[in-house]
């Protein structure tokens, strides 16, 4: 892919912002653009206090208030969220909303912007071997592995990257730059953790979420390579969440459909399976900023357990939209954010031991 040279200068400015944001927030610096990290680099160069340290490792994965995000994982090592929006313009600013909400939650927004071009949502048409080279990337620089969002054509746009990764198209994958906007020749990274040479294919990320996915828009061909596959979720991602929407014209969803609306584990990756209420809307599901700009909202959110979700306190009468969606991602996002923080600094301690 050639870059324009506006594009060039975008790039140059994104990799230096993309370098002083990793310094400032406690993130693992990058290597340069073009340059391999060197093994062992990333878990020993983060600037992570002691005393954050232990407070990461103290925590439960399972409850996490509003403080600990906001003073001890917001300090910490962040997983790269992916997001990926349906293929109609404009549904890609209801993705935007859903990262506004995030960000408001206490998610750092240079964790959720592209490296290269600073974009929140990702395209559901763009090559699956590239976005696997890109998650590549940057678990080989961050240390901690991405979390993948998709809403509509987005969903089966994570589950056809999550069969890039384990190998279902093909043996071997490229690193894909998104500072350079170029393939990488090279198919194998060093593991941040282990700092051992390792394939890309078999890189896994933590978590993945897909909502109103299948339908009509499996008929594009763009997306017939992942047809016989995109219920069946392989290994290379620690848990999976598909979330079907009661009645949805769009991805051809309703009652007694359940059989043929059901992930499934490929294997030992943990898939859950979660019905939304019938009234939510295919389209405007992930339009959720306003969740995040109500304190009440927030706390209730803060509060649910998956689990248990009829132990939630009522939910309030107005400006509650999407909210069941909202909850159980935010869950979802905060215990693998924990997770894969923890088993950072536990690297981090083994490797400077």
């Amino acid at each position: 892919m050639n870059r324009s040279p506006l594009a060039s200068r975008f790039a140059a400015a994104a990799a230096l912002g993309f370098l002083v944001a990793a310094g400032a927030s406690g993130q693992a610096p990058v290597a340069a653009a073009t340059e391999r990290p060197v093994p062992g680099s990333v878990v020993k160069s983060i600037a992570l206090d002691a005393s954050v340290e232990e407070r990461i490792l103290a925590l439960d994965p399972e409850h996490i208030t509003e403080a600990d995000v906001r003073s001890t994982l917001a300090a910490g090592p962040t997983p790269r969220i992916l997001l990926f929006h349906g293929g109609v313009y404009p549904v890609h600013l209801l993705m935007e909303s859903f990262s506004r909400f995030l960000t408001g939650m206490g998610y750092p927004e240079e964790r959720i912007r592209d490296a290269g071009d600073g974009s929140l949502s990702r395209s559901p048409y763009e090559p699956g071997d590239r976005q696997a080279g890109l998650i590549a990337w940057y678990y080989e620089r961050e240390g901690v592995r991405a979390i993948l969002v998709g809403h509509s054509q987005g969903g089966i746009q994570v589950v056809k990257i999550l069969h890039e990764l384990a190998g279902s198209f093909g043996d071997k994958l490229r690193i894909f730059n998104p500072l350079t906007g170029e393939f990488e020749e090279r198919t194998t990274i060093v593991d941040p953790l282990t700092g051992r040479e390792r394939p890309i294919v078999g890189v896994s990320v933590a978590a993945a979420a897909a909502v109103g996915t299948g339908g009509w828009a499996l008929a594009l061909p763009i997306h017939w390579m992942v047809l016989s596959r995109v219920r069946s979720i392989p290994d290379t991602v620690d848990e999976f969440t598909g979330y079907r929407i009661g009645i949805d014209f769009f991805a051809w969803d309703g009652p007694g459909l359940e059989g043929v609306k059901t992930f499934y584990a490929a294997g030992k990756s943990s898939v859950r399976n979660v019905t939304l209420p019938a009234e939510y809307s295919h389209v405007f599901v992930p339009g959720t900023a306003q969740l995040a700009e109500d304190p009440a909202l927030r706390d209730w959110i803060n509060a649910f357990d998956p689990e248990n979700p009829a132990r939630s306190s009522p939910l309030p009468q107005q400006g509650a939209s999407n909210i069941m969606w909202a909850a159980d991602v935010w869950h979802s996002i905060k215990r693998h954010w924990t997770l894969e923080a923890q088993r950072f600094v536990r690297a981090r301690r083994a490797a400077t031991n």
